[in-house]
């Protein structure tokens, strides 16, 4: 693998934790949602990650190829006198949990945060290299 390759690899890990860190921020933003436009509370949502090639010579990078919703049931909520309470007085809100997100919102920042320090490392051994021929 050249060194050129590494800025393939971690570019495209760079682009997969930003999407990541999109999905977190817009989970977090609708923790205590109740119900979107149609009507249905809030789904967290996910970022599914694949293994991509980089190139011919065996380098593989990730990319994202999916977002999937949470299955998981949203939280009741006992509220007889909210608009959106059903026949037995529950509001469903969103099934996003704010210490996951955190969690995973931490996990991506750190994954991003080394993909950079990689770049930099890799930039400054290729400029050192240069360096030897002067």
């Amino acid at each position: 693998m050249s060194m050129f390759s590494i800025f393939s690899v971690s570019g495209s890990a760079l682009s997969a934790q930003s999407q990541r860190l999109n999905v977190v921020a817009s989970n977090l933003a609708n923790v205590d949602a109740v119900a979107g436009p149609d009507g249905e509370s809030y789904k967290a949502r996910q970022v599914v990650f694949q293994t991509a090639p980089m190139g011919d010579e065996g380098a593989a990078g990730v990319k994202v190829v999916g977002i999937k919703e949470s299955d998981t049931p949203g939280r009741k909520v006992y509220s007889p006198e909210h608009p959106l309470a059903d026949e037995q007085g529950y509001v469903t809100h969103s099934n996003v949990s704010a210490v996951d997100e955190m969690v995973d919102m931490i996990s991506a920042s750190r994954s991003y945060q080394n993909n950079v320090e990689v770049m930099n490392t890799a930039k400054t051994l290729l400029l050192k290299t240069l360096q030897l021929g002067q």
